[in-house]
C-alpha cells in the first residue's frame, strides 16, 4: 500500500504512536479522537498482516502512551 499509509505503517511499527497519529490527522482531516480510532484500526490491522514488523509485542506495545 501507498500514500500515507507508508509514512504511518512505519512509525506504528516503531511505536511512535505521536507522529502516526499527527500524519492522520493531516492526511485524513480527523478530530484527535477520530485519528485515534482510525490508528487503532490500522494497528489491529497490522498485527494481522505483519506481526514480524513490530519492534514490541502486543503485551508491551504502547506502554505509557495516554490519549
Amino acid at each position: 500500500m501507498s500514500g500515507p499509509w507508508d509514512a504511518i505503517d512505519g512509525h506504528v511499527f516503531a511505536e511512535r504512536i505521536i507522529q502516526a497519529l499527527m500524519i492522520i490527522r493531516d492526511q485524513f482531516g480527523d478530530t484527535v479522537p477520530e485519528a485515534i480510532d482510525r490508528f487503532g484500526e490500522r494497528y489491529e490491522y497490522l498485527r494481522e498482516t505483519r506481526p514480524d514488523d513490530f519492534a514490541k509485542p502486543r503485551e508491551e506495545y504502547g506502554r505509557g502512551f495516554y490519549s
